[in-house]
């Protein structure tokens, strides 16, 4: 027998079946500057499609309802096959319709990568998992194109806007997916001690058909097509095509091991396998393994910056949503004064994320500009660095606006804070990237001074004046200047960041930024704006964050 015992009150309603699009300011506002304004409606379409509850119950699914190994079938036969929920299909699908892992090849346009930005920006903030074989693809494809043999039997199947999950030989598909596998056991992202093997069947060379014999630790997305391989010929460490199946119609030899017990990211699928003489197609110049794969990198690299901008983005509106409705001590959380301290300064950090990461994908519409392609070589690798790490902080203070409820499976913020480290772990952590700071700096050094010139450019003080220290900071002797790589990079990504907020940003909120990023005592811990930044400014920038 049930009763009443108390009345069910000050709860806060799910957000849900609202524009993730729409309701971004920055976002929408930001378009039009990077000549991508003709993408708004197919994103207020998605954005608000994938605000619904039907597809937020979708991420919950895929996430819950986890990938299973099969490496047999019943009759002994090895399949290595990894069984999902329809909800990662699904979600799969809307990634594909949206050309989330094509469209800047397949459709290329002013402002292109910008709008294939700001989409997958948007789904990221539903679903990470889902997003991995997406990024994948997109960064093997300006790659492959190369091939031009190859690439004419897979280019129609590569930019289908369609999903195909059968597990089938790539003629006979619609559409596929490409995955990575780079890393083992003995070395991690020093991929030059990689120890897998690749022998030519006949004759070798750029084109011509090989075996693979070796291992990969991280093997991401097994179920993909076809995977971008890294192995060793006499010529040195080479880049191969490895699908699934053979040409002549029988499973590849590439044996899944098992699947990766990950802290989060759990909707994908990262596996072990070993070849055993797998079938593969060499990529690229023999013994130029790592420049190709260097290509591919910063276009990975990139997509981490824009997934963990929009996880802050997510975690930032949930805390923000939920400020909104509960009540405690007389009055709404976002009313208070310290919330409304915490609120606003995380806004900031979201609001400066979202624009580097524009910035950044529109350098890749602009390779032949010496400044822009600056901003892709170096400031890449240093947003990489401080955007995926500042997520982590960040996911776990929003997680704290909700207290306990936060804390618990049943709602959001958990999956967000797990998911929050991946990226800064996956595709280099953060002294590669900021290692790779320094020697893009090297290779380019005309385009660092382009970086500092523009940012000794701009009306504010303290803008200059960090680029002066940047300066400064270059004419430490190699062994110092490595030493203080991370707050080299640093200090390099808030400059960038005020720079854009200054240019970009309605003048009060870009004035908060600055203050609080140069000021000593902020920082530490989000909610220590200082009283420059008054009440009523504060009040506004949360405003203007979430506006539904």
């Amino acid at each position: 027998m049930q009763w009443q015992t108390h009345e069910i009150s000050n709860q806060v309603p799910s957000l849900q079946d609202y524009n993730i699009f729409t309701s971004d300011t920055v976002l929408k506002d930001s378009l039009s500057h990077y000549q991508a304004e003709w993408h708004v409606p197919a994103l207020a379409a998605s954005g608000n499609e994938l605000g619904s509850r039907e597809v937020l119950e979708l991420a919950s699914l895929a996430n819950t309802k986890l990938p299973e190994l099969h490496t047999h079938d019943r009759h002994g036969q090895r399949i290595d096959q990894v069984e999902f929920h329809p909800a990662w299909h699904e979600l799969l699908g809307l990634l594909r319709k949206q050309d989330l892992h094509a469209s800047p090849w397949s459709t290329p346009q002013n402002g292109a990568h910008v709008a294939r930005a700001a989409g997958y920006f948007l789904q990221a903030q539903v679903e990470s998992g889902s997003l991995c074989p997406a990024t994948m693809t997109f960064a093997s494809i300006p790659v492959l194109q190369k091939e031009t043999r190859l690439f004419d039997q897979i280019r129609d199947k590569l930019f289908s806007r369609q999903h195909d999950q059968r597990d089938l030989p790539i003629a006979q598909k619609t559409s596929i997916m490409i995955g990575m596998g780079m890393t083992e056991k003995q070395g991690g992202s020093d991929v030059r001690s990689n120890t897998t093997i690749a022998r030519p069947i006949a004759h070798g060379g750029r084109g011509e058909n090989y075996t693979l014999t070796g291992h990969k630790w991280f093997f991401s997305a097994p179920m993909c097509d076809a995977h971008m391989v890294l192995a060793k010929t006499e010529a040195g460490l080479s880049c191969f095509f490895v699908p699934r199946w053979r040409p002549d119609g029988s499973k590849n030899a590439v044996l899944v091991q098992r699947l990766k017990d990950k802290l989060g990211n759990k909707s994908n699928s990262s596996s072990e396998v070993e070849f055993q003489d797998a079938f593969g197609i060499l990529v690229g110049e023999e013994g130029r393994g790592i420049p190709t794969i260097i290509e591919m990198a910063n276009l990975t690299r990139l997509d981490c910056v824009i997934g963990s901008a929009a996880l802050m983005r997510q975690a930032l509106v949930q805390a923000i949503h939920h400020a909104r409705h509960r009540h405690a001590f007389g009055k709404k959380l976002v009313e208070q004064a310290l919330m409304r301290n915490v609120l606003a300064d995380l806004a900031l950090e979201s609001e400066a994320a979202t624009r580097l990461m524009l910035h950044l994908a529109a350098a890749l519409d602009a390779e032949d500009d010496p400044l822009q392609r600056a901003w892709k070589r170096i400031m890449t690798p240093a947003a990489k660095f401080w955007v995926c790490k500042r997520a982590l902080e960040f996911s776990g203070e929003c997680m704290e606006v909700w207290g306990g409820n936060g804390y618990v499976e049943t709602g959001p913020m958990a999956r967000l804070y797990r998911e929050a480290p991946v990226n800064s772990i996956w595709e280099g952590s953060g002294n590669v990237m900021c290692l790779d700071v320094l020697r893009a700096i090297e290779r380019d050094p005309a385009g660092m001074q382009l970086l500092l010139q523009q940012f000794s450019s701009s009306p504010a003080p303290a803008i200059r004046q960090m680029a002066q220290e940047l300066q400064l900071d270059l004419q430490a002797d190699p062994h110092q200047l490595e030493m203080s790589a991370r707050r080299f990079a640093q200090k390099l990504v808030i400059t960038a960041q005020a720079f854009l907020m200054t240019e970009l940003a309605p003048a009060e909120i870009a004035l908060a930024f600055l203050q609080s990023r140069v000021d000593a005592s902020c920082g530490r811990v989000y909610g220590t704006l200082s009283a420059e930044t008054s009440p009523a400014i504060q009040a506004q920038i949360i405003e203007r964050a979430f506006s539904i």
